[in-house]
């Protein structure tokens, strides 16, 4: 007699989700990360199980709670200002926090007390004491931790991935980033892109606060560990408009210019703006040269250049260039259909959570990322290159 299959199970699993009503918690992670994870009826895992996320949005404004619900088919009754309410919740087994910096660390602090597993953007914390302490008091308390480090899981990244662990370079000699767009200041007719925080440093904005983080574990997981950097930031744009329409000052850095050398000798170099007007293939674009080839990655796509058919230019600029150097290269093919970033990284918490998957993108290495940017805030301030402990 055949066994009858034992029923799948589905695990509910209310998240916490606190300061979501930014641009980033509403568009990545709400909507585009845990309600398509809902419309697609949850996680499937290996053995058949499904995970259902149910969020409880946390904020200070619950109009604004209510309003966000609303647009997105989301219960009002899912919405709080009561956090420690949703925090006693014995349902809610993850906390996941998008607010401003300044307030993240204390946030988690109280979601590690009350025994939750906490998920949470980048920076962790102001400082790389705080991060770190963030790390350890989580670790010690024994629940799960990770950090968002979205851009490893970008589908031009991904095929960029793929050509190191192939050995289509040969030997990597250096890597080139160009990330930027231009920030409208509010100053002319056309609104900002970006919130006004951003360009305050006593809010905790700047634009190496924000970009070295991430080139921090892009850089380690495709590249390897990073031995030294120097960095030169910059205010280009001294005045911008705010939100109420009124001028302020601008006291953080509005571009980055950063070179790293890893343990391996490699170099990279890492230009990141809010005032430059893209001629590029992307927002952002890393190319890597090495030995036997090339390949430049954007967000979605990565093309490539064999050692085989690289022209051969000859420095003349008395004629006419005779090479188009676009056209020598070619297009990868979509060897698999990437979702979006950020979702896949919270298939694979949820994952981790419920059925304990093996993580890598803990709490240490969101520390490991302020402290590449408190090293380059010290570059800057310095003039000179630093070092990279190991934390």
């Amino acid at each position: 007699m055949s066994k009858t299959a034992a029923p799948r199970k589905t695990h509910r699993v209310g998240i916490i989700m606190n300061g979501v009503t930014g641009r980033m918690g509403t568009n990545q992670h709400l909507i585009r990360s845990i309600l398509a994870i809902q419309k697609q009826g949850g996680v499937t895992c290996a053995d058949g199980d499904k995970i259902y996320p149910e969020p409880v949005l946390v904020g200070r404004n619950i109009d604004k709670l209510h309003d966000l619900a609303i647009a997105n088919g989301v219960d009002k009754s899912c919405c709080t200002t009561d956090e420690d309410a949703a925090l006693a919740d014995p349902k809610n087994m993850i906390y996941f926090d998008a607010q401003t910096t300044g307030r993240r660390a204390d946030a988690v602090k109280k979601a590690i007390a009350a025994g939750k597993h906490v998920y949470c953007e980048k920076p962790t914390a102001t400082t790389t004491k705080g991060a770190y302490e963030l790390y350890k008091i989580a670790k010690d308390a024994g629940v799960k931790q990770g950090v968002v480090q979205d851009k490893l899981f970008l589908p031009g990244l991904v095929k960029l991935k793929q050509l190191i662990d192939g050995g289509f370079f040969g030997e990597i000699l250096s890597v080139k980033g160009d990330f930027g767009y231009w920030v409208f200041t509010g100053l002319t007719p056309v609104a900002p892109q970006r919130p006004s925080w951003n360009y305050r440093k006593e809010d905790d904005g700047g634009i190496i606060v924000d970009m070295l983080c991430h080139w921090r574990y892009v850089i380690h997981n495709l590249f390897g560990p990073i031995k030294s950097l120097t960095c030169l930031g910059a205010t280009h744009i001294k005045e911008r408009v705010d939100e109420s329409g009124q001028k302020y000052k601008c006291t953080a850095d509005d571009a980055s210019y950063a070179t790293f050398e890893l343990e391996s000798g490699v170099i990279v170099n890492f230009v990141s703006s809010w005032t430059t007007r893209p001629r590029r293939d992307d927002l952002l674009t890393i190319q890597v040269d090495g030995t036997q080839g090339s390949a430049v990655a954007t967000l979605r796509d990565c093309v490539i250049q064999h050692e085989s058919s690289t022209p051969r230019p000859i420095w003349n600029p008395d004629v006419p260039a005779t090479i188009d150097h676009y056209a020598t290269w070619s297009k990868m093919p979509d060897y698999q259909v990437c979702d979006n970033a950020f979702k896949v990284q919270w298939e694979m918490f949820l994952r981790h959570v419920i059925k304990d998957e093996p993580w890598k993108y803990d709490l240490l290495e969101g520390a490991k990322g302020v402290q590449l940017t408190e090293l380059g805030l010290q570059s800057w301030a310095e003039r000179r290159w630093v070092d990279v402990p190991e934390l």
